[in-house]
């Protein structure tokens, strides 16, 4: 444990100094869990590449890292802020209303959530990944990112109702997934 703290303050060190050996680090140690992050966020592999070569660049050209948080904390947040800026651009979270034909003939959710222990960790994200944007993007906020709904709402400058819908929208098209997954299996 000790050895790896050193390693990552070596590394930080090296990051700040804009020495590419530090950033190779870097890059090796969390690039594939940031492009994971980055995937959740976009739903698309091609998408997610460059959400996660655009964080880096971010990263590379202004560490300011300080040792607030985890690194790897820091990192997840920039490449989280660098995704939901790439979707902003695209304009992919403008459409954030709730219809009502995505809300009938929901499957009940206690049940679902049962199942969902016997689906695989990669289909479980491909499901996530599958979502509508918006929808996606409220989801991962508040169950990986664990932020409040108020704070989703400024962070995607919508209202906090709308954050919330968005929310149980997402839920219960997964549930919806699940269910067929498992009729399937």
């Amino acid at each position: 444990m000790k050895q790896e703290f050193a390693e990552i303050e070596e590394i930080v060190k090296g990051c700040r100094a804009g020495k590419e050996n530090a950033r190779k680090r870097l890059y090796t140690l969390y690039a594939k869990q940031l492009l994971a992050v980055s995937y959740r966020y976009t739903g698309n592999m091609d998408d997610a590449h460059d959400v996660l070569h655009d964080g880096f660049i971010k990263i590379f050209t202004h560490f300011n890292y300080r040792g607030e948080c985890l690194l790897k904390t820091w990192l997840v947040r920039v490449i989280t802020t660098q995704a939901i800026d790439f979707l902003r651009q695209k304009q992919r979270l403008e459409s954030m209303h709730v219809s009502d034909e995505y809300m009938s003939n929901l499957p009940d959710e206690r049940d679902a959530l049962e199942q969902s222990n016997h689906i695989s960790e990669e289909v479980l994200m491909q499901m996530v990944a599958e979502l509508p944007d918006g929808c996606r993007t409220v989801f991962n906020l508040y169950v990986f990112e664990e932020k409040t709904h108020k704070e989703i709402a400024q962070l995607l400058h919508i209202k906090e109702h709308t954050s919330t819908s968005q929310y149980h929208r997402a839920k219960a098209l997964l549930i919806k997934k699940i269910k067929e997954y498992e009729k399937r299996g």
